[in-house]
């Protein structure tokens, strides 16, 4: 028997061609070996389609030398720059694998004893660690899937630009009304934006009067907002340290910030409708969308970073691919601390967050759950993260077994 290295679906022995690629935005190096030691040594090819063609057909003249059946070829996760080979290589019937850029800086350091970055070095080093057994099968998302991961990507890029404009209006109102902000700290809110709209200066406050104030906020807040918040603003606005010089120009740029605002939220309602017109493409995103508090953009995010989930080989993987699963530091008698590892996808670790908080609302499937892990001494975060790793087990299972979420029913809390 060979030597064989197998995780997660991993096949490696001596009938298998280990390649791996330190891939860059434009210039890539490739390395290859076998597990009896037989070496290609690095070299340079281009991230264009001639360079892939050249890749291929070396990898594939070394294999056949060497009387090899299959290919898997490795690389570090290294976001968009990776995938044009990533499906190049896939679609050639080669497995494609990836490794943890944390891991490949450690590795790093046994080579030569040097932390030093080396094109030349580096594919050498993802061999080694994928012949270590830690490495993960990459799985491309592709039609709608691949529809999803970008416009769930689109989504948070238009969040963020949100959250920027806010930031920018909340500096811009400092010089010329400083004391709006510790009346009114949510710049989000309708009231807000009204006001900013038709009276941004303290003088305009003024000018409106205590009763025309109160009138106003009550009718704009829809009956929120009365005589108490009215005569805070009133008597801010009276003593208010604001500047009187660039008004004009500050107004303009309030203006332009809130037009940005309202451009934005358009955009959101567009790509979140193309995210729903592509997850109904999907046909087992019903399984998901049957876990009362995941609902369309979470299940979204999901599969847009994951891919098919039918192509995983168990549930730790999708843990793994998040970033939710532990780990912990102990020594000697010393146990230590379980963490999540946080080395996988930020996007889908964060709306597994999310999913967690709306699963363990009163009412909803793991309530009772979350509670368990609270009365056993998990902090909040914790407690929410064992949540995450459950979740992801559940879709996975749902998914994998073609199924809907059916609650249990408690007969014993019925009966009550």
């Amino acid at each position: 028997m060979g030597k064989k290295i197998r995780k997660y679906g991993l096949d490696l022995n001596e009938k298998t061609l280990l390649v791996t690629a330190d891939v860059g935005k434009f210039e890539n190096y490739c390395y290859a070996r076998t597990l009896k030691g037989e070496e290609l040594e690095p070299f340079k090819f281009h991230n264009t389609g001639l360079g892939f063609k050249m890749v291929y057909g070396i990898i594939e003249v070394f294999r056949k030398r060497h009387n090899l059946v299959k290919t898997v070829f490795g690389i570090e996760s290294t976001g968009n720059y990776g995938e044009p080979l990533i499906h190049y290589m896939t679609k050639r019937g080669i497995k494609m694998v990836q490794v943890n850029p944390l891991h490949t800086k450690k590795v790093k350091e046994m080579r030569g004893n040097s932390p030093n970055k080396n094109d030349k070095k580096d594919p050498k080093v993802i061999a080694d660690i994928i012949s270590l057994n830690n490495a993960l099968t990459i799985v491309m998302p592709e039609g709608p899937a691949a529809e999803l991961d970008r416009l769930v990507h689109l989504r948070e890029i238009l969040l963020e630009d949100k959250k920027r404009a806010y930031n920018q209006l909340e500096s811009t109102m400092v010089p010329i009304f400083p004391e709006f902000l510790h009346i009114f700290k949510d710049l989000q809110i309708k009231t807000v934006e009204y006001l900013l709209k038709y009276y941004p200066l303290p003088e305009l406050i003024i000018k409106l009067g205590l009763e025309g104030l109160i009138k106003t906020l009550y009718t704009v807040s829809r009956g929120r907002f009365g005589r108490k918040k009215a005569e805070k603003l009133y008597e801010a606005a009276l003593s208010s340290a604001g500047i009187k010089e660039g008004i004009d120009s500050t107004l303009l740029i309030i203006k332009n910030l809130y037009d940005k605002i309202r451009l934005l939220d358009k955009q959101l309602l567009q790509v979140e409708e193309n995210i729903r017109i592509q997850l109904s493409e999907i046909p087992y995103s019903r399984f998901i969308l049957s876990i009362k508090g995941i609902g369309p953009i979470i299940t979204a995010a999901i599969i847009g970073e994951v891919g098919d989930l039918r192509k995983y080989n168990c549930a730790r993987q999708l843990q793994k691919l998040a970033g939710i699963n532990l780990y912990e530091i102990s020594s000697g008698i010393q146990i230590g601390q379980r963490h999540i590892t946080k080395r996988g996808r930020h996007l889908l670790r964060k709306m597994l967050y999310y999913a967690a908080l709306n699963v363990t609302r009163k009412g909803r499937i793991l309530h009772d759950t979350y509670h368990k892990h609270l009365m056993k001494g998990m902090t909040k975060t914790q407690a929410l993260m064992a949540i995450s790793r459950k979740i992801i087990g559940i879709i996975y299972a749902l998914v994998r077994d073609n199924s809907e979420y059916i609650e249990r029913v408690d007969v014993n809390k019925v009966a009550a």
